[in-house]
């Protein structure tokens, strides 16, 4: 039997009647951004935000798939739900606000990191300094989140708890700025493409069993 938050969650996912105006300026934000990015790219030759940007956006979007997968299989709820108003419920865990804010996350984390890659910060490599540093405010954000009701945790392992903060910070937030370090560090643009096609065709294959070949609800 779904929780409370599950089924709120359900209701209304994918209703394209809940869409609010506010998603057409912030869609006009993204593009914006990535049209300044890609317009940088075509004269420098360097794609590298670009490419971290897709990373996180992309390790997002198998986060929120495989959460939906543990819903389906359940029948009681996904690691975490987001059943609070929103202008889009994509998914019972994903929204279209959450959505923009990963688009871009990757370009600012892309834009935090030196330009000298030798280059460390309390001794730590400075990208994987970054990449800690912005996955514990991803955690931070994401425990105010829960505390104001709009992220809701059901099981003990992912809690306000020492070990349950460790995992949301090691699965939820710390492969997203690992991927697109790993991708950026690959030698060509071939081979950092090729990166990116392995991240999303993962959850697009899981998508098109799931939701494509079995119609799960998630």
């Amino acid at each position: 039997m779904p929780t409370p938050a599950s089924q709120a969650a359900l209701n209304g996912l994918r209703d394209l009647s809940t869409l609010h105006w506010y998603v057409i300026p912030l869609l006009a934000i993204v593009i914006y951004i990535y049209t300044i990015e890609l317009k940088k790219a075509r004269e420098t030759g360097r794609w590298d935000a670009i490419f971290a940007g897709l990373a996180v956006f992309g390790m997002d979007f198998f986060n929120e798939t495989w959460n939906g997968w543990v819903f389906h299989f359940t029948n009681y709820s996904a690691v975490w739900t987001t059943p609070g108003e929103t202008a889009l419920r994509t998914l019972v865990g994903w929204n279209i606000e959450i959505m923009f804010m990963f688009t871009i996350a990757g370009i600012i984390y892309y834009h935090t990191l030196p330009d000298k890659q030798e280059e460390r910060i309390l001794g730590i490599p400075n990208r994987w300094f970054w990449a800690v540093a912005y996955s514990a405010f991803c955690v931070f954000v994401e425990c105010l989140l829960n505390i104001g009701g709009h992220l809701v945790w059901e099981y003990p392992f992912w809690k306000l708890s020492f070990g349950g903060i460790w995992l949301i910070f090691l699965v939820g937030y710390f492969p997203f700025f690992a991927a697109a370090n790993l991708v950026i560090a690959r030698k060509t643009n071939h081979r950092k493409l090729g990166a990116i096609g392995l991240i999303y065709s993962v959850p697009i294959l899981m998508n098109l069993i799931g939701k494509g070949i079995f119609h799960w609800a998630y």
